[in-house]
């Protein structure tokens, strides 16, 4: 029957609306504002709270810049044994417990304790942690963030010769950089130029690829390349770009034995628009027609080493 409290499993609600004895107006407190929104600026979760408070240390990050990792990691047998023949500049190397030893992990040992570098023995799962889950073997190098020089270092190389540069536009392998600063290293250049955003940094694997060369050629980091490449030409440079449909073909560049920025722009898109409007001259490789276009690296190689043979027949 409707309303039969009697029945099994009823229980009456004896309480009461409105506020408890004891409460102390918790409930009234609870209905009062707290206030106007904080600015996000004074909000530590908001991200620009970390803005504004490395603006009052003076310590925020320009525009643009890249975010640099502390340190890279290096996997694998041989990756370590040969960052560490070319001289890789290795703060640490890690060892696996108990690992099975081979020639490589001996040669690796071998060079780290020459070099005066610290060897960690660490269990397997933290190598697992410290290479994200890379193929390690048991062996990993840490190699430490690079230090990028400024794009005007390179007017005032210490480097003899007349200066050479190689500036890259869009190129986003880092092993392409490497290669590029090993053929500058072989040739006779006095450095590299990156931008900051949109391209390959001087990672592990860039040092690794660079085979050494990375120690004695520096390689500057440019905030905005169009600028930098007009600070060069203002400095005496001449600026050349490689593209396949160039004004002046490399055998025939007269500007060789000049003071000079080569400019060299991605497979897919080749050199931007800015860019190439920047150039003094667009220069072109001369090819067979069944291949488009050259890697990054090996156009390098081609150039520089067609320019220093330019300016061997002029002494």
């Amino acid at each position: 029957m409707a309303g039969n409290s009697s029945r099994r499993g009823a229980v009456r609600n004896s309480s009461k609306k409105g506020p408890q004895v004891g409460s102390g107006g918790q409930r009234r407190r609870g209905l009062e504002g707290k206030g106007p929104t904080p600015k996000a600026a004074e909000r530590p979760n908001h991200k620009a709270y970390d803005k504004s408070a490395g603006a009052k240390r003076g310590t925020n990050r320009p525009t643009g810049g890249r975010k640099k990792a502390s340190t890279e990691m290096i996997a694998g047998r041989n990756s370590v044994v040969e960052a560490l023949r070319t001289e890789v500049p290795i703060t640490t190397m890690f060892i696996a417990n108990r690992i099975d030893s081979d020639d490589r992990v001996r040669e690796s040992l071998t060079i780290a304790a020459e070099a005066g570098i610290p060897i960690m023995e660490t269990p397997r799962s933290e190598l697992d942690r410290l290479t994200d889950g890379a193929v390690h073997q048991g062996l990993a190098a840490q190699v430490p963030a690079y230090q990028y020089a400024h794009p005007s270092d390179l007017v005032d190389s210490q480097i003899p010769g007349v200066p050479l540069v190689v500036a890259l536009d869009g190129i986003t392998d880092p092993r392409n950089l490497g290669a590029i600063v090993r053929s500058v290293g072989a040739f006779g250049g006095h450095g590299v130029v990156v931008p900051q955003r949109r391209s390959a940094g001087m990672t592990a694997s860039a040092w690794k690829t660079s085979a050494g060369a990375a120690a004695r050629i520096p390689v500057a980091q440019a905030a905005n390349l169009v600028r930098a490449l007009e600070d060069y030409r203002k400095a005496g440079f001449f600026v050349i770009g490689l593209d396949m449909e160039g004004d002046v073909e490399l055998p025939g560049l007269d500007l060789a034995t000049s003071p000079l920025v080569v400019v060299i722009g991605s497979e897919g898109k080749g050199l931007s628009r800015l860019v190439r409007e920047t150039c003094d001259q667009i220069v072109s490789i001369p090819m067979s027609s069944a291949t488009e276009s050259l890697n990054a690296g090996i156009a390098a190689g081609v150039t520089l080493y067609e320019i220093a043979r330019l300016r061997a027949e002029q002494r």
